[in-house]
């Protein structure tokens, strides 16, 4: 079976788990096109990403004429197709967020997409992210008929779901995926119930490099590591004022915060601010191997994230035997149990982190091999990439037929359309892109 994934921006640092999932799949026999929209500036620090790269196609590389040829093989073969794309576009518009032109560019993409999933023979599409990428996989099923689904993360998709166009994506999917019970009670908040029988629950999860990998006997005795993007949402900042107290108390402890984004400069003002120069360093990005080796030689992972869908890393550092000191929001008490497998704290809480932090610094070590003992089988039972692909490989070879949209909405307008109406949006869409590229 041929199955497109696409996703806006591919490979990244913080997509390793799309990756796994990919590879996963091949080893199912489905044969994976990845498709991203662009490249990207950021420096990819592992070798799989940078493999990954060299076999992805962008939709926006290249110059102008991929976008006119794909309007033009669209405008032939199927204007009805096309017309229906462009009023789902136009319909998408409605309170989006985002400017009107930005469907019109989605269009845009879409056109390029279909013309590829067509030419290679794909049977399916895949999106990751129920944001743009979605909307553009949809576009793609109405040029093309080849049926998609997307998976839901968050949090990204509940800050502001009611201008996401949620439930036009889930009508038109075949099936959609989210990562955890609570992603999924959250897309029930924003569909209609007859549409809940669309979600299936496909978790994240972990190769043979953690699942296989054995736990390490020795238990550090002051080293933390924390690993996520240098962002508000993670919670850093108020993460620093935890450690102050600690610090001031005499409490040995050295934090290794790994990942960079637009945070960096004032957690470095923080960090001096503080004084906390001889207890935290900014490592920066870090490769799979270097992730796992910076999770063995910590005591534990510290997230104390605002918002969150259901964090891998979380996962990869249970599978590594060794606890976690996170917030109780979104899908982690899924996986998390609090002092079973380490430590659950309300979300901008300083003194609860705090507290949360000693308590794991100071326990037996025997306490926190039990606590990662735990986690790893919580992992195991949960998150195995293997079984979790199994779910969707059959979910994809399903074949599901999708509810055809009601008569009102794209096919009328589809039947009133003339050809070069049409072909008048989709130029538009065209240009704008080319434009913005």
């Amino acid at each position: 079976m041929r199955v497109c994934y696409f996703v806006s921006e591919y490979p990244a640092v913080s997509h390793t788990f799309i990756r796994r999932e990919i590879a996963e799949l091949e080893r199912n026999g489905i044969s994976v096109l990845r498709v991203s929209l662009r490249g990207h500036d950021r420096r990819l620090v592992d070798p799989d990403d940078i493999s990954e790269k060299a076999r992805t196609r962008y939709i926006l590389d290249g110059g102008k004429a991929k976008f006119l040829a794909a309007l033009a093989g669209a405008f032939v073969r199927r204007p009805r197709a096309l017309a229906k794309a462009a009023w789902a576009a136009i319909r998408m518009m409605r309170r989006s967020s985002r400017p009107a032109p930005f469907h019109l560019i989605y269009l845009a993409e879409a056109l390029v997409l279909a013309r590829w999933v067509e030419e290679e023979g794909i049977e399916h599409v895949h999106a990751h992210f129920g944001t743009n990428g979605a909307e553009v996989a949809m576009l793609c099923h109405l040029l093309t008929g080849v049926p998609y689904s997307f998976t839901v993360h968050g949090p990204d998709e509940f800050d502001r779901p009611e201008y996401l166009g949620l439930p036009a994506k889930v009508k038109h999917a075949a099936f959609v995926c989210v990562i955890s019970s609570f992603t999924g009670s959250q897309l029930c908040r924003w569909i209609p119930p007859e549409a809940w029988k669309k979600i299936e629950l496909v978790r994240c999860g972990l190769d043979a490099d953690f699942l296989n990998a054995p736990p390490s006997k020795s238990v550090p005795k002051s080293r933390l590591v924390a690993v996520g993007r240098l962002s508000e949402q993670k919670g850093h900042l108020i993460l620093l004022q935890a450690l102050a107290p600690l610090a001031r108390e005499g409490l040995p402890f050295r934090l290794t915060l790994a990942g960079d984004g637009p945070l960096r400069p004032q957690l470095e003002r923080s960090i001096r601010e503080l004084g906390l120069q001889q207890h935290v360093e900014l490592a920066g990005w870090m490769s799979n191997a270097e992730v796992r080796t910076a999770i063995r030689e910590a005591r534990a992972l510290v997230l104390p994230s605002f918002a969150e869908g259901l964090p891998v890393v979380l996962m990869e550092s249970l599978a590594l035997g060794r606890p976690v000191v996170a917030t109780h929001i979104a899908g982690i008490p899924e996986l998390v149990a609090d002092r079973d497998c380490g430590w659950l704290v309300p979300a901008g809480s300083v003194d609860r982190l705090a507290d949360a932090i000693r308590q794991c610094l100071s326990a037996p070590d025997s306490v926190i091999r039990t606590m990662g003992s735990s986690g790893r089988a919580r992992v195991l039972e949960q998150h195995d990439v293997a079984r979790e692909c199994r779910k969707l490989a059959a979910l994809f070879r399903a074949g599901r037929q999708v509810e055809q949209a009601p008569a009102e909405s794209v096919e009328a307008i589809a039947d009133v359309a003339d050809a070069r109406g049409a072909a008048l949006v989709g130029r538009h869409a065209a240009i704008t892109v080319m434009r913005s590229a």
